[in-house]
């Protein structure tokens, strides 16, 4: 007799630390196959229509891994769960079916079928590539309903170092933006004595 278990998500931005849904069991993993990218553009969440953000999406890439967290859905709570996610992920991410593994010596995957959302090159929003301080400049101004798209960044960056998972991209933009940010400060500062 076959017993449904579940479903499994495997999130790979924000859900890694802000799922918001109810899950009973959360496994740190990876895919193949796929690099994140801050290439999406967010006009719903760390941006506006006007002025959007960047978040993360995924792109394909032979021999790329992407370290996120693999989040599983009671079958109780699978439906709403997936209503929740396919709202929260509407600004341009569509649902996909990946194996996840979680060692580097894996050869098969630990879970098989396992859903994640990704935005593609064919959504209204997707932004692209740009070269990296065109990215750390837009997210360091931007902002939207769900809060400062620099949060967004900084919570990705704290969050792959507490799992110990070495994300270059991610890493490098966050020095940037903390660049900026000083530099920002430092001119505030500056325009603050000068006299009125």
């Amino acid at each position: 007799m076959n017993v449904d278990q579940g479903i499994w998500i495997f999130g790979y931005g924000s859900l890694v630390w802000r799922p918001d849904f109810p899950y009973t069991d959360k496994l740190p993993s990876y895919i193949k196959g796929w690099k994140r990218r801050f290439w999406q553009g967010s006009t719903d969440h760390r941006g506006i229509p006007e002025a959007p953000g960047r978040v993360v999406t995924l792109i394909e890439k032979e021999n790329a891994i992407t370290w996120g967290i693999a989040y599983r859905v009671a079958p109780e709570n699978r439906d709403k769960v997936l209503s929740y996610l396919d709202h929260r992920e509407k600004g341009g991410y569509t649902q996909r079916f990946v194996d996840i593994f979680i060692s580097h010596s894996d050869v098969e995957p630990v879970k098989r079928r396992v859903i994640l959302y990704c935005a593609n090159d064919s959504n209204q929003n997707y932004l692209g590539h740009a070269p990296v301080e065109i990215i750390a400049k837009q997210i360091s101004i931007s902002q939207g309903p769900s809060g400062k798209n620099i949060e967004y960044l900084f919570n990705l960056a704290h969050s792959l170092r507490e799992h110990k998972v070495l994300d270059k991209h991610v890493f490098k933009l966050e020095l940037l933006v903390q660049k900026l940010a000083k530099e920002n400060l430092l001119q505030t500062n500056e325009e603050d004595k000068k006299p009125q």
